[in-house]
């Protein structure tokens, strides 16, 4: 029998960019604009109660499948959303992500809150907070 275990772990992102509210807002927004430093979404319905749904991964696999549900949204202020994580068949983890932007003099700090379910030691919290790291990096650059 395989065992089945959840680690339950929270870690906190932040990064400055210098951009306005209105363009790090955007780059989540517009899946045109979040395709550019995050995986092209196939259903990115950007509304409370709405979805954002992707699959992809390498050639070689496996193939990740990213499946939210918005929360709640208040344009250039906060971002909310809840979701699951799967690696081929196996779901990986559960999530709940809090993004807050904020104003400052050089334009705009961003802080990203996940609050991660990881399950049977399939994934890990810190190897979702490197891929955070990397991910929020990758925005910058299209910043």
């Amino acid at each position: 029998m395989t065992e089945r275990f959840v680690k339950h772990a929270t870690f906190v992102v932040e990064r400055t960019y210098a951009a306005s509210l209105a363009a790090v807002y955007q780059a989540w927004a517009d899946p045109a604009a979040k395709a550019k430093w995050f995986s092209k979404p196939d259903i990115l319905d950007f509304r409370v109660g709405g979805r954002e749904y992707s699959r992809g991964g390498p050639p070689e696999g496996p193939v990740f499948t990213f499946d939210a549900c918005y929360q709640e949204i208040v344009p250039e202020q906060r971002i909310v959303y809840s979701y699951t994580l799967d690696s081929d068949e196996t779901r990986i983890s559960a999530s709940l992500t809090t993004i807050e932007l904020i104003p400052v003099q050089s334009g705009t700090k961003l802080v990203f809150t996940e609050q991660g379910a990881f399950f049977d030691g399939h994934d890990t919290p810190e190897i979702r907070e490197h891929g955070t790291n990397e991910m929020l990096d990758a925005l910058g650059k299209t910043l």
